[in-house]
């Protein structure tokens, strides 16, 4: 969980001048921040933030478990942006599967190359946010949710289920494939020679029985058996061994990205927001 959302509790909880207003803007930032993951457009961003937050001035007081008031605010933005995304043009109909996200041999090969950056890399690299917005937003609504909730907003396996009403297995499955979504967005390799590659050359037999689990194996939530049989294979795989790393980036880029809202727009709003919940505490 955020800890914006847990420092937000404690701020509305504290008789401090000014700690209403800190909180209020905490709880901006998260409700805009996700919003724009969703649904990718400014507007749609800051009127949900606006509606969410005032909708929730009424409880907020009441809430005293971070917790419970992540899990209301998730649901609540979630169902409005979904009430008013946009369709990305970029966003593939279809539902991903494990075989055309995983990387066949000559991709594989290639990761453990010089790691030497092209012209064409370096140039990609001052773009990185903006590739990582378009990465995310090109993955399928119901796997984007996923993924921004887990790795974006920092919430547990558990807590996403909560918020979702989906299994937990359900949940690992679609981070998973996000995941591998995005890695290959990113990937430093020339993304048209990578999607060529990808078609229809074989996948390595060794390599795909183990493909399916990298994100529980790189998240620590397989079994001791099943752990060591991740690391003798990738200790005996040089491919797999650079394919883990460059998955392992993908995930800390997305961990460490954020959106802030306009400050004009965000104080204009703030200040309308403490004045409503000053009002409904008197």
């Amino acid at each position: 969980m955020r800890p914006d959302i847990v420092q937000a509790v404690e701020l509305l909880r504290s008789p401090e001048p000014g700690a209403v207003d800190q909180a209020i803007q905490l709880l901006q930032g998260t409700v805009f921040s996700f919003s724009m993951k969703i649904c990718g457009h400014r507007e749609d961003a800051e009127d949900t933030m606006q509606e969410v937050l005032f909708k929730s001035l009424p409880y907020l007081r009441k809430i005293e478990n971070p917790q419970a008031l992540a899990v209301w605010l998730y649901k609540v933005t979630r169902n409005r942006c979904w009430m008013s995304r946009r369709r990305s043009k970029f966003a593939p109909a279809h539902t991903m599967s494990l075989d055309e996200l995983m990387p066949d041999r000559m991709e594989l090969e290639a990761l453990t190359g010089t790691g030497s950056k092209t012209p064409e890399a370096i140039s990609i690299a001052h773009q990185e946010t903006e590739r990582l917005q378009a990465a995310v937003l090109r993955i399928p609504a119901k796997y984007r949710l996923i993924l921004v909730l887990h790795d974006m907003e920092e919430l547990s396996s558990m807590e996403v289920a909560r918020i979702t009403g989906l299994r937990e297995g359900t949940i690992r499955v679609r981070l998973h494939r996000a995941r591998l979504f995005v890695r290959r967005e990113l990937a430093s390799l020339d993304i048209k020679r990578t999607r060529k590659s990808t078609g229809k050359r074989r996948k390595p037999v060794d390599c795909r029985r183990i493909f399916a689990g990298l994100s529980d194996y790189m998240d620590g939530v397989v079994d001791d058996l099943t752990c060591k049989k991740f690391q003798e294979h990738i200790q005996n795989c040089a491919p797999c061994v650079h394919f883990l790393e460059d998955l392992s980036r993908a995930v800390e880029r997305c961990r460490s990205y954020r959106v802030d809202c306009p400050p004009e727009t965000a104080a204009t709003v703030r200040k309308l927001l403490v004045q409503e919940y000053l009002r409904l505490s008197a």
